[in-house]
């Protein structure tokens, strides 16, 4: 019987010692240096880093991993699995510019995990001892780099008693609308997660063989959960290959992802719906000449709002590539359901449902709502009257509920926001339910993602998604940057960066817009067409459109648009609004 991950890794390095596991573009790039692991080389790293954290009595204990891009994240995350260590993934340090914001998201994790190890790879291990003034909770904590463990300390490691129950690791949420938390995710969680995915993209023994086991390509974080989750983890569920690089190399050259693709033919490959634009941005006809993409059979499209223009879009752009329309495959998902809930079915078109012509965005086809397909094989997912808790029919918007296997156990050491998030009961319902905190609506048995619920703008008692207001700007002018914009509301009396003086009380809607560096000398007009397809499209009057350079709204690891920060960075008053270019 298989008990978790680490049964699935004995097996594929007894069965296929020498098919490759994962392959590391180190540059990015094809024909760059590349590293490789085997399942039999893998198996013998992990049971190493496993046998060095057992032998130090660490079993039941948090080890924090941090890791740069590369394959040794991989055998120190297994070890940790292989010696009953929960994993904690977080980002490293990196190099001396180590940005502010990162590095005390790392100093919370650490205490909040009570880590009592951390695992990284040698540079790393060499730039926290750099960092002692700035991180003094590392004095009474161990540290190693896994590539110094010697191969010779797997043949002391002693199989781990696991359960479906015990955890494997904590994933700490991006934080879009709070203060990061750790989902305790259990060895049970990963292998119902791992079944549904497979499921969903189609990932059949059939499939596999066809595909000569290539079927990951991914430049996605492996310390946030549709990276890890996903391609690195189903891999190891499979006995499958991935070829995994760096996402700092995709944001440099986006084309590197698609070249990866037309390179190594995986069936599988994705990311946030921003991914698809920023390949969308750098298409080149010289790239399209030399791309081949007809084996890409399942592009996930998740993580943030899937946009109906990028879908139309990016197929027509890579069509003549080889790429299909029914490849694309948007999902749902979250950490505290391990990731994936809903997803569409594998070689289907995704489901459009256009709004009436009476409607907002009437007449755009673009502004269509994206299906992310049906719940997986014995989830449960419906949609509730928040406040009632009571279920509500198909095609009303709600908050999306769901129960099943892959549901984790609930916060690490905060029980108050285990009960209020993982033990929600519905009325004519049994059992428990995990409120996602997402509005959405069934249609079909399919599953319509619209917001975020503490994210609803309510104007004059009716309610607006910030993300319908933001793609009516993005749509407005073409110098807005695509998956650039935050919609958020104000109380009226508020003044911040560039507002008026003396509001009128109530909530008004505040839309903040990045901007190409190019179009500052419009940026009077460019407000004026914002508010006024705001106006026509959702009859409210805006209160302020702040445009501001590229790289300033943030963000949450996963891509999504922190509204509540930029929210509070505009009443601060410390947005940098862009200027008009100087006359002279």
């Amino acid at each position: 019987m298989v008990r978790s991950l680490v049964d699935l890794l004995t097996q594929h390095a007894t069965h296929h010692p020498d098919r490759t596991a994962y392959r590391h573009l180190v540059t990015g790039d094809c024909d760059g240096e590349i590293q490789e692991i085997s399942y039999g080389r893998l198996a013998a790293r992990s049971r190493a880093v496993a046998a060095w954290l057992q032998e130090r009595g660490l079993a039941g204990t948090r080890a924090m991993l941090l890791y740069p891009p590369g394959l040794e994240f991989i055998s120190g995350y297994l070890g940790c699995l292989a010696a009953g260590v929960v994993a904690v993934p977080g980002v490293p340090p990196q190099g001396r510019a180590h940005n502010h914001r990162a590095l005390i998201r790392m100093k919370r994790l650490i205490a909040d995990a009570d880590a009592m190890v951390i695992l990284g790879d040698r540079e790393v291990i060499t730039a926290l001892a750099g960092m002692a003034e700035q991180l003094p909770e590392l004095a009474d904590i161990t540290r190693v780099a896994t590539e110094d463990i010697p191969d010779e300390m797997s043949a002391a490691w002693r199989e781990p008693d696991l359960t479906a129950d015990s955890v494997a690791f904590l994933q700490y949420t991006s934080g879009s609308t709070s203060a990061p938390r750790g989902v305790m995710v259990t060895h049970g969680n990963l292998l119902d997660n791992e079944r549904i995915l497979t499921e969903s993209m189609g990932h059949t023994p059939d499939t596999i063989e066809e595909y000569g086991h290539e079927m990951f390509v991914s430049w996605l974080p492996v310390y946030h959960d549709m990276g890890l989750i996903g391609p690195v983890l189903n891999t190891a569920y499979l006995g499958v290959t991935a070829t995994l690089f760096s996402p700092l190399h995709f944001l440099q050259r986006p084309e590197r992802w698609l070249t990866a693709i037309s390179r190594y033919r995986p069936h599988t490959s994705g990311g946030p719906n921003f991914a698809y634009e920023l390949c969308l941005k750098h298409a080149g006809p010289g790239l399209l000449d030399g791309l081949d993409l007809s084996s890409w059979k399942v592009a996930v499209n998740g993580a943030e709002p899937v946009r109906a223009a990028t879908l139309r879009r990016f197929t027509e752009t890579f069509a003549p590539a080889g790429f299909r329309h029914e490849a694309l495959h948007p999902c749902y998902g979250l950490a505290e359901a391990t990731l994936m809930v809903t997803g569409s079915t594998a070689h289907t078109a995704p489901t459009l449902l256009r709004p009436a012509e009476s409607g907002p965005h009437a007449g755009q086809a673009d502004a269509a709502t994206v299906s992310c397909g049906r719940p997986g094989r014995h989830v449960t997912v419906v949609i509730a009257d928040p406040q009632r808790h009571e279920e509500l029919p198909d095609g009303e918007v709600g908050e999306i509920w769901l129960r099943g296997a892959s549901v984790a156990k609930g916060y690490w050491r905060n029980a108050l926001a285990t009960r209020e998030t993982f033990r929600a009961t519905l009325a004519g319902h049994e059992g428990r339910f995990l409120r996602t905190g997402d509005l959405g609506f069934l249609h079909d048995g399919e599953l319509f993602v619209t917001g975020r619920l503490k994210d609803l703008i309510v104007i004059d008692g009716r309610n607006h998604y910030p993300q319908d207001l933001e793609l009516t700007a993005e749509m407005a002018h073409p110098a807005l940057r695509p998956g650039c914009t935050a919609a958020f509301s104000v109380d009226g009396g508020d003044v911040g960066d560039g507002g008026d003086e003396g509001g009128t009380g109530g909530e008004q809607p505040v839309v903040v817009a990045e901007i190409a560096p190019d179009a500052a000398s419009e940026r009077e007009k460019i407000t004026d067409v914002v508010r006024g397809e705001i106006g026509e499209a959702h009859g409210l009057s805006v209160r302020d459109v702040v445009l501001v350079e590229p790289g300033t709204i943030p963000k949450t690891s996963s891509g999504k648009i922190q509204r509540h920060a930029t929210r509070a960075a505009y009443l601060n008053g410390t947005l940098a609004a862009v200027a008009a270019p100087d006359p002279s």
